[in-house]
């Protein structure tokens, strides 16, 4: 397998994408954040001097996925044409689920975008419930499906 990211002396390189064709491409990512039963009520129940911590952390990962080129070396900039980021509240772990979802037409894919959505929005919870929980934990950032491009379809498998 060639890394496609280093010249032929090994150097960083930005991939020329400029000859793959225009294709849709699409991801989605997770995370989730861990946390204290009396924390994910206080978010449950928008009970933090800080604000609505899944508006504020939803506002964050649409800003952080458009802002990836600016974040990870060699990323493209995108010209994304939607970005979601959804959660869901799990009170038997006591954690907050987090999916994220990228669109565009484009050369290049936008795996690194929902990734980066959903790390974000995973850490702007963090900060805005620091103050009540300061063993939070996010883990299970990974990428969960992506389409388009050379390599097609990709639904990870359940672990």
């Amino acid at each position: 397998m060639t890394l496609t990211h280093c010249d032929s002396s090994g150097a960083a390189s930005m991939v020329d994408v400029s000859d793959k064709p225009v294709t849709t491409r699409e991801a989605r990512a997770q995370a989730r954040v861990l946390m204290s039963r009396a924390t994910l009520q206080a978010i449950e129940t928008n009970a933090l001097k800080k604000g609505d911590v899944l508006a504020t952390a939803r506002i964050a990962g649409i800003q952080a996925a458009k802002k990836c080129s600016d974040l990870i070396p060699l990323c493209h900039p995108l010209a994304l044409s939607k970005v979601a980021v959804d959660f869901a509240l799990d009170s038997d772990k006591s954690a907050v689920n987090i999916e994220t979802y990228c669109k565009l037409a484009g050369r290049t894919g936008v795996e690194m975008e929902a990734l980066t959505a959903a790390s974000v929005a995973a850490l702007t919870i963090i900060d805005m419930c620091k103050a009540l929980d300061m063993a939070m934990v996010v883990e299970g950032v990974c990428l969960i499906e992506k389409s388009g491009g050379r390599r097609g379809h990709y639904v990870r498998e359940e672990t």
